[in-house]
């Protein structure tokens, strides 16, 4: 027992001092989903993909929504997606006691002849 407290004293701690010291993520970590509103073309293809079913895209309003407690980060929609409007951000969504639903507006894209 000696000889591992003699270690244990010029070891690194094993854990993180967390909230106080925040987390560094590794590059490989799938954290949350993220959208580039200006490149999303509204198609659907990330909600059909979604295995569980957090992604909702409406057309007529323009809009597309995330549940973020129900995304299981798989990276489904964002291997998907034709635009490459979606990308893996390593940072998690903080977990709370509401759902948190998270609503974007996608901008009319003008065509230009």
């Amino acid at each position: 027992m000696g000889k591992t407290l003699i270690k244990s004293l010029f070891r690194k701690p094993a854990t993180y001092k967390y909230p106080a010291a925040p987390r560094a993520f590794q590059e490989a970590t799938r954290g949350h989903v993220e959208i580039d509103v200006s490149k999303c073309i509204l198609c659907s293809i990330c909600a059909n993909k979604c295995p569980a079913d957090a992604i909702l895209v409406n057309r007529d309003e323009r809009t597309w929504e995330i549940e973020r407690m129900a995304c299981v980060q798989c990276r489904s929609c964002v291997d998907r997606c034709p635009k490459q409007a979606l990308s893996m951000e390593p940072d998690y969504t903080v977990p709370g006691e509401e759902k948190i639903v998270e609503i974007f507006d996608i901008p009319k894209t003008e065509v230009t002849k």
